[in-house]
């Protein structure tokens, strides 16, 4: 059986990201400590995220994009439409916006539509074991998982380890502890969707 198209390395620099926080940081007029106070996220991380120096994961980026009050598609150079109805957002094979961190080669899509209900991504996942992970993904709101190649683990801090193969999918709370490793030979690849929480810009 054919597998799905891996999805391609290159993605937005860590320095791009880093730069783009910054400008946010400063178009509010915060101080760097400020910042770090709003957005719950350590003084020296957030200043290591906009030198380049870290990559940020899924869980800071939604701690900054709260405290900075801005959506995550600006962090990734798209022009955010405002809200409206009967809006849509089209992205093309290959052509979401890209992001790194941990065991995840991360593609977000529909990232031109400001303040929405869902994040989706398309994710490869490359981790292989939880060593990959310093600590539990752990944020506000639901989520949704779907297998497309590969099969993948997701362990979970008040559950036993859940395997799911191509076709599989899984439902949970993003606030209890998660992290998903590929368990096949080849990196899985997934569809990941995240409600906000109680992030505003990002949905709610």
């Amino acid at each position: 059986m054919a597998s799905h198209p891996i999805i391609p390395s290159a993605e937005p620099s860590t320095a791009a990201l880093g730069r783009r926080i910054k400008a946010a940081r400063v178009a509010n007029d915060l101080t760097l400590e400020t910042a770090s106070r709003l957005c719950g996220v350590s003084r020296s991380a957030l200043s290591k995220i906009e030198n380049g120096l870290m990559s940020p994961t899924f869980d800071v980026l939604q701690k900054i994009v709260r405290g900075l009050s801005i959506d995550l598609g600006e962090l990734f150079g798209s022009s955010a439409k405002p809200s409206a109805s009967g809006r849509r957002a089209l992205t093309r094979r290959d052509e979401g916006q890209r992001h790194a961190y941990r065991g995840y080669q991360m593609e977000l899509l529909a990232t031109d539509l400001a303040h929405k209900a869902m994040l989706p991504f398309r994710i490869r996942i490359s981790a292989h074991t939880l060593d990959a992970f310093d600590d539990w993904g752990r944020h506000e709101g639901e989520e949704f998982l779907y297998v497309l190649s590969g099969s993948v683990c997701l362990y979970s801090e008040l559950y036993a380890p859940t395997h799911l193969n191509a076709g599989d999918s899984l439902y949970f709370d993003s606030r209890t502890g998660h992290a998903a490793v590929s368990t096949s030979e080849e990196d899985a690849e997934v569809l990941w969707m995240a409600t906000g929480g109680d992030v505003p810009p990002v949905g709610q």
